[in-house]
């Protein structure tokens, strides 16, 4: 296992954006080098982890819970097979392209030394906006992208380090609950009757997934399975 390319992203104005700044960090490339990441504070006011990658819309993005983005090469290479065309790493806006991990299927809670001093742990998957399906030009790809099921990861940052392409990527923790990142992912999208199936991630999982379930629980009652019937495709993230 191991991390292909560290990539990031600098402020652009585009016209596909609802953002307030009314541009967008998307368009990553790789970087040569080391990269510091660090922690970078409360959503809202923080943006990325990865110093020098831009987040240009803090209602959404970036802060603690979505320190760093990873996106798995092999699910990059099955795009490819599906749109037609090549996808360099960083073009899901990813700031980690991994190889021989699967991203999708972490657990929330995971966690990841990448290199010899970055510890990072996994906490949701990432959730398609308007920005997304705009920077690749695809119509309809919000839902395109929520009914292929492979999401790639949001990770918080618990220890800092500095990474570069190349280095090792190791599994130092594993959950022995069963809510990987597709789970999640499916439970506040697609399949909304998961969502008390989350909480068993515990604290682990991204502070806003753990609002949503405790919520659906509170409204619909708790248990494996929920509530059925209670689905959502979300673009607005």
């Amino acid at each position: 296992m191991k991390l292909l390319s560290v990539n990031t992203g600098r402020f652009k104005a585009v016209e596909y954006t609802d953002a307030p700044s009314g541009g967008t960090g998307i368009d990553k490339r790789p970087v040569e080098g080391a990269v510091r990441v660090v922690a970078p504070g409360p959503k809202g006011v923080a943006g990325s982890g990865v110093a020098g990658d831009d987040v240009c819309d803090l209602r959404h993005h970036g802060g603690d819970d979505q320190a760093v983005y990873a996106y798995a090469r092999e699910d990059l290479d099955e795009w490819e097979r599906l749109l037609g065309h090549p996808l360099a790493g960083g073009s899901f806006g990813e700031n980690l392209t991994t190889s021989g991990i699967d991203v999708s299927g972490a657990k929330i809670g995971e966690r990841w030394r990448v290199g010899p001093d970055l510890l990072l742990e996994v906490t949701s998957g990432r959730i398609p906006c308007r920005t997304f399906q705009g920077h690749l030009g695809e119509t309809g790809w919000v839902r395109r992208f929520t009914r292929h099921g492979a999401p790639g990861a949001y990770l918080r940052v618990i220890e800092p380090g500095e990474i570069r392409g190349g280095d090792t990527i190791e599994i130092v923790h594993r959950p022995e609950h069963d809510v990987t990142v597709s789970l999640q992912f499916r439970a506040v999208t697609t399949e909304r009757n998961l969502l008390p199936d989350l909480l068993a991630a515990g604290e682990a999982l991204h502070s806003e997934s753990i609002e949503t379930a405790r919520k659906h629980v509170a409204k619909y009652g708790g248990g494996p399975g929920g509530r059925p019937g209670d689905t959502a495709v979300s673009g607005s993230h």
